[in-house]
């Protein structure tokens, strides 16, 4: 499979310093998406189990992380990657006077393991122009 992320340029301005001259980024644009069943199905095609076998895992595997992660644990999913809860609240000046309301949000991150750091450095680049409004919208999930 072709290991080409398509980009786009785009014109941003600095959030630290709103007076400064914009400049242009790349910025990666989708091509497409995969869904549960198309991997699946991608799946069933490399081994012997079942699209309906691999169904049932992944959707158990997707329980499993969420339980985990409510649990507080961290989940490595060997090469693959780790998820794990973080926090982002208001700093207290000692210890003693941080209180739980500081915490103003949590988020999953992930980290990716060696097997999806490995692809970035393979990646080749290929300058598309911007997606029309009207596109972007409709490839919104429904």
């Amino acid at each position: 499979m072709a290991r080409t992320v398509s980009y786009s340029v785009v014109k941003r301005n600095n959030p630290f310093d709103q007076d400064a001259a914009p400049k242009f980024y790349a910025q990666a644009q989708s091509n497409g998406h995969v869904e549960i069943r198309e991997m699946a199905d991608r799946i069933q095609k490399t081994c012997t189990v079942t699209r309906a076998d691999v169904m049932a895992v992944l959707v158990a595997l997707e329980d499993v992380i969420m339980e985990a992660l409510e649990g507080g644990e961290i989940v490595r999913l060997a090469d693959l990657g780790t998820f794990q809860i973080g926090l982002s609240g208001i700093g207290a000046d000692a210890e003693d006077t941080y209180d739980v309301a500081m915490i103003r949000k949590a988020r999953i991150n992930f980290r990716p393991g060696i097997a999806l750091r490995g692809i970035l450095a393979a990646l080749k680049y290929t300058k598309v122009d911007k997606l029309p409004v009207k596109a972007k919208e409709e490839q919104k999930p429904a």
